[in-house]
């Protein structure tokens, strides 16, 4: 109860104090490349259930057929989504997700069905008793994770088998311990990971 409170209040706190912010990006990216501002996915929530998360588009508007994983310098990322992408401001939207209750300032990655479908069962149920999260302790130690999947030749299958193992170690991790101090180390990580970047 007091995790959901937290997340309300500064969620509705960062939209409010961010929305110029979130006006320049939409121009900037309007004026960048022709499509939508925001990029709209379905990605699997808690207890399975499906969402649509929120985030500013990054890439070409057709940029879904090149595949799910963006890998190395991908050249379907927009300029303005190179900026974006590296201070993870595209994820700024997903304050929407924590407002409306489908997603947690901190938790795990939310992942597409293609993926969660190769979670061993029981792994796939501990995480998803959680809501998932802007971010988590696998978002501040596999921040450069399209780079290492670009040294692989078949990025999706050492997705599979390289990162998701990994990511899923910390999932675990933070569905046994976490909590609004957990969350707050967390957010101040992932924030000095960023500046440091």
């Amino acid at each position: 109860m007091l995790k959901r409170f937290f997340d309300i209040l500064f969620s509705l706190l960062g939209l409010l104090v961010l929305s110029p912010l979130f006006l320049l990006i939409f121009l900037w990216i309007k004026y960048d490349s022709p499509g939508p501002a925001f990029f709209r996915q379905v990605r699997v929530g808690r207890f399975g259930e499906s969402f649509r998360i929120h985030k500013f588009r990054t890439m070409r508007t057709d940029s879904e057929s090149g595949g799910r994983l963006t890998v190395g310098e991908d050249n379907r990322i927009t300029r303005s989504g190179y900026f974006l992408r590296r201070f993870k401001i595209d994820e700024l939207p997903q304050l929407i997700d924590v407002l409306l209750g489908k997603m947690s300032l901190v938790g795990p990655r939310p992942e597409v069905q293609e993926f969660m479908d190769c979670y061993d069962p029981i792994v796939r149920e501990r995480v998803l008793s959680v809501r998932p999260g802007i971010t988590d302790r696998a978002s501040i130690e596999m921040v450069d994770e399209n780079q290492l999947l670009a040294k692989y030749p078949d990025p999706r299958q050492a997705y599979i088998d390289v990162i998701l193992p990994i990511k899923q170690a910390y999932y675990l991790e933070y569905v046994k311990n976490h909590g609004v101090c957990v969350d707050i180390r967390i957010i101040f990580a992932t924030l000095l990971k960023i500046v440091i970047r």
